[in-house]
C-alpha cells in the first residue's frame, strides 16, 4: 500500500504481459512485435539473426577510445617486487585491459573470471546515461574521497530488475571487457566465465560473436550449492551454477587425466596391462541383425548370445578375428557376459573427456567461504569460488605440460581465489605459471565485517589473501620440506595501481588564449610535476609494448629492460653515454625531450646516429 490511487496503465500492462509474455523486452512493451502479433503489416526493422541492445554502440564506442592511463608500481605493498612474476592491479578493469593491450596483446593462456551476475541487487559500471561522453565517463571513475580512495557513488550503479535497460546495462558492461580479453589470449588460448541464469543465455549469444560459435567449447555445470535450499517461493532448490567456455581460435581443454590403475595383468599376457571392456551394441535385432549372432568359447565350447534389444559391438568377422587374437575375455561363470580386453600400451592418449558435469569433489561455495574464513580469519567476502574448482579450470586451460610458464589472467579479482588456486598449483608440481589479477578499488560498507577488520576496499582483501597463502606455503616449506618441492617457486607478487599518466597530454579541444601557454607547456616540459622516475620507467616500458615483469637494470644514466632490447633514459644525456648506448645495440631508444633543452645540436647528432646503427630512437 503507498496511498496511491490504480495506475490505470500499469494494471493494464500487467494483465497484457500476462497474456502475452512475448511482447515484453527488459519489462517494455515492444511495439514491433505488438504489431505483428495482432495485424498483418509485420516488417521488423534489419531483420536478421543478431544480439542487439539498448546502448550497443555506445559500448563499442566506449570500447574504440584509447586511453592514457598507465600503472603505478607499488613495491611497499607487494612481496618479492623486484624477482616475482605474478602481479596484481588495483584499478576499473576496462582501463586496466586498455592499458595491458599493447604488451599482454596474445600472451595470455587461460583467463578465468567471474563476473556480476545481474541479480537485481548487485552494482557495477555502466552508463547510466546511453549518450555519456568519454569526458563524463572518465570523470565519473576518477571520482574520489579525501583520502584518495574511488567513490562508490561515482564508479556503481545499482542494477534494479526494475530498471528499462536490466539486461542492456549489464551486456554494455561485459561487452567491451570481453572483446578487449580476447585481444590478450594467445591463439590457442581459453576464457572461462562463472555465471548462473540471470544472463547465461545473453552471455552465450555475447560470446558467440566476440569469439565466434565455432570457437565455443563447452557449458560446464558446477553444483554450488551442497544442501538443498528449503526457502524458495518456487519450490525449486537453485544448486547449480555454470561456466561457459570459449577458445580463441585453436584452444582445446586438457581432458581428464586416464586412470591407468584399473590396468592389470592377471593372466600374464605378453602384451602388457589391460582392463576389460564391454561388447555390447547400441542396435537392436530389428536395426542391426547383423550384429545378433552367437559367439563360442575356444576353450569350454559354451555359447553366448547378446541381449536383444543391444547386440554385438563389432560384426561377425571382427568378432572372430578378436577372438583368435585372445582379445575377448570369457567368463568363468556360464551366466557371465564375454568382455574385450584393453591393452595400456594401446592407449593414444593419457587423456579422456573432461565431463560437462562438473564432479563434486571440486567443492561448493560453502568450501570456498570456509577456505577464506579460515585464512584472513574472518568472513570478509560472499560465497567466494572454492580453490579446487579454479585449480581444475587452470588445469584444463593449460597443455598438458601443466608446468608451462603461462600466464592466468583474472580481471574480475573478488577476494583473489585465481591467485590462491595457481600459488597451490606450483606448490604442487613446482610449476611456473603466473597470474595476473585485476580488481577495483570498491570501498567496503561501514557496517562489515570487512571494514571493522581495517579492510577499506575489496582490493585490499584480494592483496592480503595473497600474502596469507605466501606466507603459509613458506611455512610449510620449512616445516615439510620433504613434502613439498617449492625451492623455484615464485612466492611473491608486484602490485600496480591504475593512474593517471606522469606525461601530460595535448588537448586540442577547446583552446583558448587562457589554456594555449598550458597546452604550449606540453612540449617544453612533457613530464608532471613530481612524477616519480620510477612511474616514468614503467608507463614508457607498457606504451612501448613490454612487459611489466621484463628485467631492468640500471647503468650509469640509464635503463636496460628486457636483456638489452630496450634502453630509457630519463636523468641525463651526453656524447658519452649516447656511445654507450649505441655500442649495447638496443632494438629500441626512449629519451625524455627536455634532456636535450638548449643543445638541438646534440639532438641532432643522435637522431643520426642512432639511425645509422639500425636502432629505433624516440624522444617524449
Amino acid at each position: 500500500m503507498n496511498g496511491e490511487s490504480l495506475n490505470i496503465e500499469q494494471d493494464n500492462l500487467a494483465k497484457l504481459r500476462e497474456l502475452f509474455p512475448s511482447l515484453f523486452t527488459e519489462g517494455k512493451l515492444d511495439w514491433e512485435k505488438l504489431k505483428a502479433t495482432f495485424s498483418d503489416d509485420i516488417n521488423f526493422s534489419n531483420e536478421r539473426y543478431v544480439l542487439n541492445w539498448a546502448g550497443k554502440s555506445d559500448a563499442f564506442r566506449i570500447l574504440q577510445v584509447p586511453t592514457t592511463a598507465t600503472l603505478k608500481p607499488m613495491p611497499e605493498e607487494s612481496i618479492n617486487f623486484d624477482t616475482t612474476e605474478n602481479i596484481f592491479i588495483e584499478g576499473e578493469n576496462l582501463e586496466v585491459l586498455k592499458v595491458l593491450q599493447k604488451s599482454y596483446y596474445n600472451k595470455i593462456k587461460c583467463i578465468i573470471i567471474d563476473p556480476p551476475y545481474n541479480t537485481g541487487n548487485d552494482s557495477f559500471i555502466y552508463p547510466d546515461k546511453f549518450k555519456e561522453n568519454k569526458a563524463d565517463y572518465e570523470k565519473r571513475i576518477g571520482e574520489k574521497d579525501e583520502e584518495g580512495y574511488l567513490m562508490k557513488e561515482g564508479m556503481f550503479r545499482k542494477n534494479s530488475k526494475d530498471s528499462g535497460h536490466y539486461h542492456s546495462n549489464w551486456l554494455s558492461m561485459m561487452y567491451p571487457r570481453l572483446f578487449l580479453a580476447k585481444n590478450l589470449l594467445k591463439e590457442d588460448g581459453v576464457i572461462f566465465v562463472h555465471l548462473d541464469d540471470n544472463e547465461i543465455h545473453n552471455l552465450r549469444l555475447l560470446m558467440n560473436e566476440i569469439f565466434g560459435e565455432d570457437n565455443f567449447i563447452a557449458s560446464f555445470i558446477w553444483k554450488s550449492r551442497q544442501i538443498v535450499d528449503s526457502r524458495t517461493q518456487n519450490g525449486v532448490s537453485n544448486d547449480h551454477e555454470y561456466i561457459l567456455c570459449f577458445a580463441k581460435n585453436t584452444g582445446v581443454l586438457r581432458g581428464k587425466k586416464s586412470d591407468i590403475t584399473k590396468y592389470k595383468n592377471p593372466d600374464n599376457d605378453s602384451r602388457g596391462p589391460w582392463m576389460s571392456n564391454s561388447i555390447l551394441g547400441l542396435a537392436t535385432a530389428g536395426q542391426r541383425p547383423n550384429l545378433h549372432y552367437i559367439i563360442s568359447d575356444p576353450d569350454t565350447n559354451i555359447t553366448y548370445s547378446p541381449p536383444p534389444e543391444t547386440g554385438w559391438r563389432y560384426s561377425k568377422e571382427t568378432m572372430a578375428a578378436k577372438i583368435a587374437d585372445k582379445r575377448i575375455v570369457f567368463p568363468i561363470k556360464k551366466d557371465g557376459r564375454p568382455r574385450e580386453k584393453k591393452f595400456l600400451s594401446e592407449l593414444e592418449s593419457d587423456y579422456t573427456g573432461f565431463s560437462s558435469l562438473l564432479p563434486t569433489d571440486l567443492g561448493y561455495t560453502l568450501n570456498g567461504t570456509r577456505e577464506l574464513r579460515d585464512l584472513l580469519e574472518g568472513n570478509f567476502f560472499p560465497f567466494p569460488k572454492p580453490v579446487i574448482l579454479i585449480k581444475a579450470l587452470i588445469e584444463q586451460g593449460l597443455d598438458k605440460n601443466s608446468q608451462d610458464e603461462e600466464i592466468i589472467l583474472d580481471f574480475f579479482g573478488g577476494s583473489a581465489t585465481t591467485s590462491q588456486a595457481v600459488l597451490e598449483l606450483n606448490k604442487e608440481n613446482n610449476g611456473k605459471r603466473k597470474f595476473i589479477l585485476v580488481q577495483l578499488p570498491e570501498i567496503c560498507d561501514e557496517e562489515s565485517e570487512a571494514y571493522k577488520a581495517g579492510f577499506k576496499t575489496i582490493a585490499d582483501i584480494s592483496k592480503e589473501r595473497i600474502r596469507r597463502v605466501i606466507r603459509k606455503i613458506e611455512k610449510e616449506k620449512i616445516e615439510k620440506p620433504d613434502m613439498f618441492d617449492t625451492g623455484k617457486q615464485d612466492l611473491g607478487f608486484r602490485v600496480f595501481k591504475l593512474t593517471p599518466s606522469n606525461f601530460k597530454i595535448w588537448r586540442s579541444a577547446d583552446i583558448n588564449e587562457e589554456t594555449l601557454v598550458q597546452q604550449l607547456d606540453v612540449f617544453t616540459n612533457p613530464v608532471h610535476e613530481g612524477s616519480a622516475e620510477q612511474n616514468i620507467l614503467y608507463e614508457l616500458m607498457l606504451k612501448a609494448g613490454y612487459l611489466l615483469t621484463d628485467k631492468i637494470e640500471q647503468t650509469g644514466a640509464y635503463f636496460v629492460v628486457a636483456n638489452g632490447e630496450l634502453i630509457l633514459v630519463l636523468q641525463k644525456i651526453d656524447e658519452k653515454t649516447i656511445q654507450a648506448i649505441i655500442a649495447a645495440k638496443p632494438k629500441k631508444v626512449i629519451t625524455l625531450d627536455n634532456l636535450f633543452s638548449g643543445n638541438d645540436q646534440l639532438k641532432t647528432n643522435t637522431v643520426l646516429q642512432m639511425k645509422d646503427a639500425g636502432i629505433d630512437f624516440k624522444t617524449i
